[in-house]
């Protein structure tokens, strides 16, 4: 299995045309199980994904990637957003399957402490005040302790959203590609009509990415591939 997820990994290719043929149920299941186990920051999941597969939706999400060629021959088109309003949710699940597995009293009872306090890490307040609070308030204890500076402002959050979304997305990807599937993601969409299009809402939400998902044509044409050799790309102290 491990060789298996090697080979997906370094054959993995932005594919730019496919076949436009339809994904079983059951493998469209497993790539986005794999995304759903994704590593995420405290076990926090801030992602959604958005399967578009009907035609007429497709179309329309298609036509907001700027009319791409992967996108528009794609079997299927996943838009991964970075949520922000799933905390709840979230800690809630959690916190249920705790009790359904066994967790002992205290495990549990140190979780929904640790719970009511997550929601300060998403409130920023009124035009953001309490974020700016939170600001000063680590930079302080910055002169005493080592600490890192959590993401205290709206876009900081994003930010922080977006690596998990992004690490989801890798492994939809290579899961994809050990599948027999290709696909190819892309940056260039109009953000706020695909927003609109999804119901998303700027508060809460923000696009990371759409990856084209299908099967490679026969038309598609591998370049080849260039990457920095390794003594460029890492340091070993």
């Amino acid at each position: 299995m491990a060789a298996n997820t090697l080979d997906a990994l370094f054959q993995r290719r932005a594919i730019k045309v496919f076949d436009g043929g339809e994904i079983p149920q059951a493998l469209r299941q497993q790539v986005l199980e794999a995304a759903r186990v994704a590593p995420s920051s405290f076990n926090s999941q801030p992602y959604s994904f958005y399967w578009v597969e009907s035609p007429a939706a497709k179309e329309a999400v298609a036509r907001l990637c700027m009319g791409q060629r992967p996108a528009v021959t794609a079997s299927a088109l996943i838009v991964a957003v970075a949520d922000l309003g799933l905390w709840k949710v979230t800690t809630q699940g959690q916190l249920q399957w705790m009790r359904q597995q066994g967790f002992s009293p205290k495990k549990i009872s140190e979780y929904e402490t640790k719970a009511k306090f997550a929601k300060w890490f998403y409130i920023q307040g009124w035009f953001g005040v309490f974020g700016a609070i939170k600001w000063i308030i680590l930079r302080v204890l910055h002169f005493w302790k080592t600490i890192g500076m959590a993401p205290v402002s709206r876009q900081g959050l994003f930010k922080w959203a977006t690596k998990s979304t992004a690490l989801a997305c890798e492994n939809l990807m290579i899961a994809a590609e050990a599948l027999g599937l290709n696909t190819c993601p892309m940056e260039g969409f109009d953000g706020r009509r695909l927003s609109q299009f999804l119901g998303l809402s700027a508060r809460y939400h923000e696009i990371v990415m759409v990856i084209a998902i299908g099967k490679k044509s026969p038309r598609h044409v591998e370049p080849p591939q260039w990457r920095r050799p390794l003594e460029a790309t890492v340091k070993i102290l």
